[in-house]
C-alpha cells in the first residue's frame, strides 16, 4: 500500500499538512506515516538529564499524535502510524524515505508569514530534484473546505 509522509512538529501549517495527508490516504486507498523528529540538541545534559528530557519528548508527541490519529480514524476511516526517530530532521526524513520503500508523496505544510515557507520546506524544496518522491506542499492558510474540495 501507498502512504503520505507527513511530518509532526509544533508549526501551525503542521495541521494543514495532517488534513490533506488523511483526505488524500482516505480517497485513494493509502496509509499515512506521521514522522516526528526529536533533535539531538534538545538532550545535551547529562545523561540522567537527557534520558529524563527524552522521555518526556516522546510522551509529547504521541499525545500530540494521538490528536490528529483520533481525527483520521473517525472522520477520515484512516489508521496512521507513528514513527518517531532521533537526529537532524532533513537527513532523518531522508533516511525514512529510503527505509520504507512505500511511501509514495511526502507532504508538508507551507507557513503563510512574511518569513517564507518554513525551514524544513526550503531545505527540502532545495533538494527536490534528488529525491525518489515527490513532495506536496500545502499552503498554511488554505482552508479546510478548500483542501476537502482538492482532496
Amino acid at each position: 500500500m501507498r502512504k503520505f509522509l507527513v511530518v509532526l512538529d509544533e508549526s501551525r501549517e503542521c495541521l494543514n499538512a495532517m488534513r490533506f495527508a488523511a483526505m488524500r490516504a482516505s480517497h485513494t486507498g493509502a496509509g499515512v506515516t506521521v514522522l516526528s523528529i526529536i533533535e539531538p540538541d534538545e538532550f545535551g545534559h547529562w545523561v540522567g538529564v537527557g534520558d529524563i528530557m527524552r522521555e518526556e519528548a516522546q510522551e509529547r508527541i504521541e499525545v500530540h499524535f494521538e490528536v490528529y490519529a483520533k481525527w483520521m480514524r473517525d472522520r477520515q476511516k484512516v489508521e496512521p502510524e507513528l514513527v518517531i526517530r532521533e537526529g537532524e530532521r532533513v537527513p532523518e526524513i531522508m533516511a525514512l524515505i529510503r527505509d520504507d520503500p512505500s511511501i509514495g508523496v511526502l507532504v508538508l505544510g507551507a507557513g503563510d508569514g512574511n518569513n517564507g515557507p518554513g525551514p524544513l520546506v526550503t531545505q527540502l524544496t532545495r533538494q527536490s530534484g534528488s529525491l525518489p518522491i515527490p513532495i506536496t506542499i500545502v499552503p498554511g492558510a488554505i482552508s479546510k473546505e478548500r483542501l476537502e474540495a482538492i482532496t
